[in-house]
C-alpha cells in the first residue's frame, strides 16, 4: 500500500474506526474516519477516495442506503461492506448494488490488509486502463496487455472473440505475466461486464475453511460461525469467478469444485438450502497441470472441465520487442505520480539494459524495476546506473556482459543467487525485488539448491 491511497472508514463503533485506522495507516494509507453514513457522504462530496469501508448496520442512514448514495457520488470507488450482523440476503444485495466485497466482524488485521490491498490493486488497474492511450493496447483496457508483437496481437484478438462466449477458460503462464489481467479483460468483453468479478486466491485457501469460503456457511456450522455468510460463488452470481493458481487446491476441494462446475448449485456448509448460481469460471495457473494430472495431484475430470478454452501467456523474455513499449508505459505511469520534478525518459543505454535482461519475474518484475528507478532517481533521465542501482538488475546484466554459453536455467539460477545474497536471503524482500511471489521464489531457490529443502516443499 502507499501514502497515495485515500481510505474512508464509515462506522458508528469508535473501537472499529480506531482499529481500521491503526491497521491501514501503518501501511502508509491516508485514513479518514466518519461516525455515520451522513458524515461519510459529506466527506465523499469534498474529496475522492480509493476505498470506502462501510458498516452495514448504523443508526440513521444504514449501510445499504449509504452504498447506493456513495455509488451515485463516485461510481468507481471500491466499497467494502463490514458488519457484525451479516446475512446472506444483505451480503448478496450489497454485491449487486456495487460493493467490492464483504467482510464480517470480527476480522483480523491480516484479513483487513488483504482485502483492502486487493481492492486498491483492482482500482489501480481500472485507473491505469482508463489512462492508457497507447494504440498497442488495442482498446482492451488492461495495461499489461500492451504489446506490438504478433503473440500479443493474437492474444487480444482471442480475448475479443471468446470474451462473449461464456465458455470456461484456463489461463496459463509464468508468475508475473498478467494472468489476472487477461481474466479481467475477458470479463470486460462479456455480457457480464456490469456484474461482479470475484477473485479467489487458491494458494491462500486453508483446506479446513475452503468449503465455507467458496460456498458459504450457515450460523453455527462450526465454532466461530456466529452468522450466515455467503460464499464467493454466491457473491459472483451473474458475473465471473476467477480461480487464481488453481493448482494449489487440495483433492477434497477439487471434488467439491467439480460438482459445482457440473451442476451449478451447492449447499452452504451447515445448511439444507440449495443455491443455484449463474457464474462464468476462469482459472489460472503457473504450473503444468497436465503433469499434475499424470502424477495424481490434480483430478483429470476437473482439469478437462476447466480447460475448455486454453490461453497461454508467453514469458516476457519471449517477446522482447514489447519491452520498450511496456517500459515506457510504466515510466509514464509512475512519473505522473511524482510530486517533485518530473523525469524526461529512459536513456538508450538504459533501454538496451532492459532489453538484454531475461526477466524471470516477467512484466511484474519490469514494473517493479521501473517504479523503484523512477521513485529513487535523482537524474532527469533513467540510465543504466539508475536501473542497476535501484532495481533487481545486477551489473552483470549490462549489455556486453560475458553471458554466452549460459543456459536459461543457469542464467536464472545465477540471478536468483545474486538477489538472495543482496537481501541476505530474506525471502520476502528478495521476492519483491524479483517481482515474483514468495512461494515461486522458494520453489526456484530449492530447485537450484540455493536454500535447503526439496522443491516440493514450496508447493
Amino acid at each position: 500500500m502507499s501514502s497515495s491511497f485515500n481510505i474512508l472508514v464509515i462506522d458508528d463503533d469508535p473501537a472499529m474506526r480506531d482499529s481500521c485506522h491503526q491497521v491501514l495507516s501503518r501501511q502508509g494509507c491516508r485514513v479518514q474516519l466518519a461516525e455515520s453514513g451522513e458524515q461519510g457522504l459529506a466527506f465523499l462530496q469534498g474529496r475522492p477516495y480509493d476505498v470506502v469501508l462501510l458498516d452495514l448496520k448504523m443508526p440513521g442512514l444504514d449501510g445499504l442506503d449509504a452504498l447506493d448514495r456513495i455509488k451515485l457520488i463516485d461510481p468507481d470507488v471500491a466499497v467494502v461492506i463490514i458488519t457484525g450482523f451479516a446475512t446472506v440476503d444483505k451480503a448478496v444485495r450489497s454485491m449487486k448494488s456495487g460493493a467490492y466485497d464483504f467482510i464480517p466482524k470480527p476480522f483480523t488485521p491480516i484479513m483487513l490488509r488483504k482485502i483492502v490491498g486487493r481492492a486498491l490493486k483492482e482500482r489501480q488497474v481500472r485507473t491505469d486502463a482508463s489512462d492508457e492511450t497507447d494504440s498497442a493496447g488495442d482498446g482492451l483496457g488492461a495495461g499489461s496487455l500492451i504489446g506490438k508483437t504478433p503473440t500479443m496481437r493474437r492474444l487480444r484478438q482471442m480475448i475479443r472473440r471468446i470474451g462473449s462466449s461464456g465458455s470456461t477458460v484456463m489461463v496459463t503462464g509464468e508468475s508475473g505475466t498478467g494472468k489476472e489481467l487477461v481474466a479481467r479483460a475477458l470479463h470486460h468483453h462479456s455480457p457480464r461486464a456490469q456484474a461482479p468479478f470475484v477473485v479467489i486466491d487458491c494458494g491462500c485457501l486453508v483446506e479446513s475453511l475452503a468449503e465455507a469460503e467458496l460456498f458459504g456457511h450457515a450460523k453455527g456450522a462450526f465454532t466461530g460461525a456466529a452468522f450466515d455468510r455467503p460464499g464467493r460463488f454466491e457473491m459472483a452470481n451473474g458475473g465471473t469467478i476467477f480461480l487464481d493458481e488453481i493448482c494449489n487446491i487440495s483433492p477434497a476441494v477439487q471434488h467439491k469444485l467439480l460438482r459445482v462446475l457440473q451442476e451449478p448449485e451447492f449447499t452452504p456448509l451447515g445448511s439444507a438450502r440449495v443455491i443455484r448460481v449463474d457464474v462464468r469460471t476462469i482459472a489460472a495457473t503457473n504450473a503444468e497441470l497436465s503433469s499434475q494430472v499424470k502424477c495424481g495431484r490434480f483430478r483429470e475430470d476437473l482439469y478437462y472441465r476447466l480447460n475448455v478454452i486454453p490461453i497461454h501467456l508467453p514469458p516476457l523474455r519471449e517477446r522482447k520487442d514489447d519491452i520498450p513499449l511496456l517500459a515506457e508505459h510504466f515510466f509514464h505511469l509512475f512519473n505522473k505520480k511524482r510530486r517533485n520534478a518530473c523525469l524526461k525518459g529512459i536513456s538508450d543505454g538504459g533501454m538496451r539494459l532492459l532489453e538484454s535482461y531475461q526477466w524471470p519475474g516477467n512484466v511484474r518484475e519490469l514494473e517493479n524495476v521501473i517504479e523503484r528507478a523512477v521513485v529513487l532517481s535523482e537524474n532527469e533521465v533513467l540510465g543504466e546506473s539508475n536501473l542497476v542501482g535501484h532495481g533487481a538488475l545486477s551489473p552483470s546484466d549490462a549489455p556486453g556482459a560475458p553471458a554466452e554459453g549460459l543456459l536459461l536455467s543457469q542464467a536464472e539460477k545465477e540471478h536468483i543467487r545474486h538477489v538472495l545474497m543482496r537481501y541476505n536471503y530474506n525471502i520476502l524482500r528478495s521476492a519483491q525485488a524479483l517481482g515474483i511471489d514468495r512461494k515461486t521464489l522458494r520453489h526456484k531457490a530449492r530447485k537450484y539448491g540455493l536454500i535447503e529443502g526439496p522443491p516440493a516443499m514450496a508447493e
